[in-house]
């Protein structure tokens, strides 16, 4: 493979050139701008995580309902997901220094925000500008590693950034338990404004500016609202659906939206001259695998650990210090299985890793599905290690593919539709594996609450008691006797754990799915500029 780059000079056309020039001095330098760039991500990483364990502190801090709670989440996830693809291209045509360094100032901005918000919609809304941001500043790391190191380092310096991403992801639950506790929910976010401020200083003094030789000329604004508009429609009418109902016109509207729009989305990208995402790209079977597999992954991994954390806090009762160490054995497997990880797919190539890591995770989940409201830590540690185990080639294997086997000029498309793919996968693992646990739960706490002979409750009783078992509260009354105390406390968490056991079991069988995928990549072949991506 060859790079294609050229210097940032807006009155010069760009020159093409063959391979990196060789750094002198710090600025440009291949591996310090590894390390520049791995802070940056770092913090977005992080953050997609971090939040999870913050998560029942900011609820009950903020008096947050079930779905409020979701939007803390999702919110973030969709503001990446509709934004990183129209970032990587903003990337590849203004250079990836000047978005990377925005997105990092932006960020760090938006979550001093957050932590300064004293209600959920401020919450909310600075967590999709964090993910606006974030957006910016994923693709265009990416897009300088490409145009920094020569062909033959360029797949250990993103298996590097893979491990970063896959740790961060793994130890947010940590560091936020530890803020959580002897901080605030709120140092959560303010953690990264000085992280912001190392990663920029960095910046300045080490990154080097490229810009793809075919750089777009144009933006393609049509197709930016198409796509965000299918994905809105989509991940609303998924978090709305338990609300609304399943069957409810109105559910069934936002789904038709979504499926329309991404269909003229298809049918505009066909014709227009600068499209935001070539759709030849996907003529690439790896690729495609690639992206599918990265969505999958994310929602059976990022979906299922959206509820681990009520688990351990809400109905085992554990500080949110102790949950964060709980998940030590995930966090732990997927620090040292990433780099191992990597050195198999340069060994073997990415199908048998892939396909086996995901396998793994499919019985990891099948195995959380089992769990009880009284199950040890050594039982829940066998998961955990065993899920960290599956995700690590994942994670580091799907990024190698979908760059790997994309134009070199495409870079900053190539690395916003790589985390596309994981964010998207993300917000609807939350969404759909928030949708079976919330009809799990409607469906079974009326018969189990009657079953235990406790007090009738009335429909909107009923409700807010289906709310708080969402999230594994016990809706116990004020000066209740302790035997009915007890007694509702055994329903609600039963209740919760027929839930949870479903949804894990939803995310096993998307991880199964996954496994077959993973058997149509293949090692990145870093096409040649332009091959591919004519117009279909």
């Amino acid at each position: 493979m060859t790079s294609q780059t050229t210097a940032d000079k807006a009155d010069e056309a760009p020159e093409p050139v063959s391979a990196p020039t060789p750094a002198k001095g710090l600025r440009g330098h291949p591996w310090l701008t590894l390390f520049s760039v791995a802070i940056g991500v770092m913090m977005v990483a992080l953050d997609g995580t971090i939040v999870a364990i913050a998560n029942p502190a900011i609820q009950s801090d903020l008096g947050a309902t079930f779905a409020e709670v979701q939007w803390i989440t999702n919110g973030y996830f969709l503001a990446l997901a509709v934004s990183l693809i129209t970032a990587g291209k903003l990337g590849d045509r203004f250079g990836h220094r000047q978005t990377y360094l925005i997105g990092v100032i932006g960020f760090a901005a938006a979550s001093g925000a957050i932590g300064l918000s004293d209600s959920i919609p401020l919450v909310v809304a600075f967590r999709v500008l964090q993910g606006l941001f974030g957006a910016l500043l994923m693709p265009a790391a990416l897009g300088l590693l490409r145009a920094s190191f020569p062909a033959e380092k360029l797949n250990m310096a993103i298996g590097v950034w893979g491990m970063v991403i896959g740790a961060s992801t793994a130890g947010g639950p940590i560091l936020g338990g530890l803020l959580v506790e002897h901080v605030n929910w709120q140092s959560v976010f303010f953690i990264n404004v000085p992280v912001g401020v190392l990663a920029v200083g960095l910046g300045l003094f080490i990154l080097k500016d490229h810009r793809a030789e075919n750089a777009p000329r144009s933006f393609d604004l049509p197709g930016i609202g198409l796509l965000s508009a299918a994905m809105f429609c989509l991940v609303w009418a998924l978090i709305k659906a338990p609300e609304w109902g399943w069957g409810d016109g109105l559910t069934w509207t936002f789904i038709a939206a979504s499926v329309v729009s991404f269909a003229l989305f298809a049918a505009w990208e066909s014709k227009v001259e600068e499209p935001l995402i070539p759709l030849g790209l996907f003529r690439s079977v790896a690729l495609s695998a690639g992206v599918v597999l990265m969505v999958l992954m994310a929602i059976a991994f990022l979906g299922g650990l959206f509820f681990v954390t009520f688990y351990l806090q809400n109905v085992h009762g554990m500080s949110p210090v102790d949950s964060g160490l709980h998940l030590l054995p995930l966090t732990g497997m997927m620090i040292v299985g990433s780099p191992l990880a990597g050195a198999l797919i340069t060994k073997a190539g990415p199908r048998l890793p892939l396909a086996g890591g995901m396998l793994l995770t499919a019985v990891a989940m099948y195995g959380m599905s089992t769990l009880e409201a009284d199950t040890g830590s050594g039982l829940m540690s066998l998961w955990f290690a065993l899920l960290g185990l599956g995700l690590a080639p994942v994670m580091v294997g799907a990024t190698e593919v979908i760059v790997g086997n994309a134009p070199m000029e495409l870079s900053g498309v190539a690395g916003g539709l790589q985390q596309a793919a994981m964010q998207i996968g993300g917000s609807l693992g939350t969404a759909v594996l928030g949708a079976v646990m919330a009809s799990k739960v409607d469906s079974d706490l009326a018969d189990n609450w009657a079953e235990a002979k406790l007090p009738p409750l009335g429909p909107a009783d009923l409700d807010k008691a289906a709310e708080a078992v969402q999230v594994g509260m016990a809706p116990v009354p004020p000066k209740a006797p302790q035997s009915v105390a007890d007694q509702i406390t055994s329903v609600a968490h039963d209740t919760f754990m027929s839930g949870m056991g479903l949804a894990c079991l939803v995310a096993a069988g998307v991880a199964v799915v996954a496994v077959f995928v993973a058997f149509l990549t293949k090692r990145g072949t870093n096409a040649e500029a332009g091959a591919g991506v004519a117009h279909i």
